[in-house]
């Protein structure tokens, strides 16, 4: 039986909001709170075993610090239907619902950070999307040729 291709993902959180080392202690998380449909719709096309760069957004300085991996696809975000959750949706519905999520697991913490200034200066905006201007995404692929090469500088740190 032939194995399975992994896809490879950058999952960007904000470390005061929820870090690698809350994944680390929780080992596995449902990956929610995702509101732009773009971001959803690469979430939908994950697969079980697809790998995730761990992304710190909004520090200083930005990076990849981890890499997990996604258990669980085609879930739906329980938070859009919770009137108290600042992910509430009152456009989405129980029969429909527009909102999905993963569940990812802990790999490893990276002894060593990539910044986003090392990827700018490694990649182009047509290699890496995060390095493109003006780029907020929170969840993009990442080519497998790119990730092998991310990984493997991570290895050596």
């Amino acid at each position: 039986m032939a194995s399975k291709e992994i896809n490879y993902w950058l999952m960007k959180s904000e470390p005061d909001a929820y870090s690698i080392k809350d994944l680390k202690k929780e080992t596995e998380t449902l990956w929610d709170g995702i509101r732009n449909y773009q971001a959803r719709n690469f979430m939908r096309s994950m697969n079980i075993g697809d790998q995730a760069f761990f992304y710190h957004s909004n520090t200083k300085p930005p990076g990849i610090v981890g890499l997990m991996e996604i258990i669980e696809t085609h879930l739906i975000d329980p938070y859009q239907f919770d009137e108290s959750s600042k992910y509430f949706d009152n456009k989405s519905n129980k029969e429909n619902p527009r909102w999905d999520c993963v569940k990812t697991k802990y790999i490893c913490e990276f002894k060593n950070m990539i910044t986003l200034k090392e990827l700018s200066q490694a990649y182009t905006s047509e290699e890496l999307t995060l390095v493109r201007k003006g780029n907020r995404l929170s969840i993009m692929p990442i080519k497998k040729s790119i990730a092998l090469e991310l990984l493997n500088k991570l290895q050596k740190n």
